[in-house]
């Protein structure tokens, strides 16, 4: 989650409503590659529920500093892309979409919120009042959650093996930088690392990788532990530069970027912005916010 609009904001409001009463674009080349639709073919910190799983012996898959990724969290996903990984999400994509891209030889990274409540999941009613905070800015529906609570981590252990259940072989929890945003519950930035570090702990017993997702300004206190990053938008920032720990150390860094100037390809942004992510060895996507596939150009040489 980056800005106050974009997937989730309008699936809260399809919900809300109902509670009350990588194909795409095609353009301009340019410099970046256009992807159109393929052909079919310090603080006290509660003890967590101890892990059920047996801790793994570090074998999991890690995407390394070459691999090539799609993002879709909204609407049916489209599994014809050549590319290495794809990031889903966790609650909304059946097993069977999972095991397909198996099939294809594509890995798959499975997104929820570690750090929001979203009143449309399954599993809301599990979080008790006291682990809700403010209100995220812009995002119907979600409220900010204790890093803290105990009942917060077992939830997010209970995700974990769903992850694992599904088949997902990495995980991008989202939301991880509530100490940075308005939340309502006075969580600081030791809670965070805390919390961002039981996640990678708990992804790791379960052989999942994990990607660090935005949680700039904790890079490079967090790295060691993670391993991979998704970031929104570190090029309209220019905040790419934060990033260089994971590329130093071979991982991947996948990022979107939203900006209309970016899409339209206008007065070459496309062109400059793919040329400054590709010798930055970053994989950047121009994406549509709702991540619903609705249009994708691609920094990297696909296929």
């Amino acid at each position: 989650m980056r800005s106050g609009t974009g997937w989730r904001t309008v699936l809260g409001m399809v919900v809300a409503l109902a509670m009350s009463g990588c194909g795409g674009g095609g353009g301009d080349d340019g410099d970046g590659i256009v992807t159109t639709p393929p052909t079919a073919s310090p603080v006290p910190v509660p003890t967590a529920t101890a892990s059920p799983t047996t801790p793994s012996t570090g074998n999991w898959w890690r995407p390394v500093a070459t691999t090539t990724w799609q993002w879709q969290l909204s609407g049916t996903v489209d599994t014809r892309y050549a590319v290495d990984a794809y990031d889903i999400d966790l609650f909304d994509t059946p097993a069977a979409t999972i095991a397909q891209l198996h099939l294809s030889k594509r890995r798959v990274i499975c997104y929820f919120s570690a750090g929001s409540s979203e009143n449309w999941r399954s599993d809301d009613g599990k979080f008790v009042a006291s682990d809700r905070g403010s209100a995220l800015d812009g995002w119907v529906g979600e409220r900010w959650l204790s890093v803290t609570s105990a009942t917060v981590r077992a939830v997010m252990q209970d995700r974990l093996d769903l992850a694992r259940s599904k088949g997902c072989d990495a995980v991008e929890p989202d939301n991880v930088d509530g100490y940075a945003n308005r939340n309502g519950l006075g969580i600081t930035a030791a809670q965070q690392l805390d919390y961002n570090r039981f996640l990678a702990r708990e992804a790791h017993a379960r052989g999942l990788a994990i990607g660090l997702k935005n949680d700039l300004d904790q890079v490079a206190a967090l790295e060691g532990v993670f391993d991979f990053a998704v970031n929104e938008q570190c090029h309209e920032f220019d905040e790419c530069g934060k990033l260089k720990p994971f590329v130093s150390a071979a991982k991947s860094v996948f990022v979107a970027e939203y900006k209309a100037d970016y899409r339209n390809n206008s007065g070459g942004a496309r062109d400059r912005l793919c040329a400054a992510s590709r010798a930055a060895g970053l994989h950047t996507l121009v994406l549509a916010e709702a991540l619903d596939n609705s249009f994708r150009f691609a920094c990297d040489v696909e296929g």
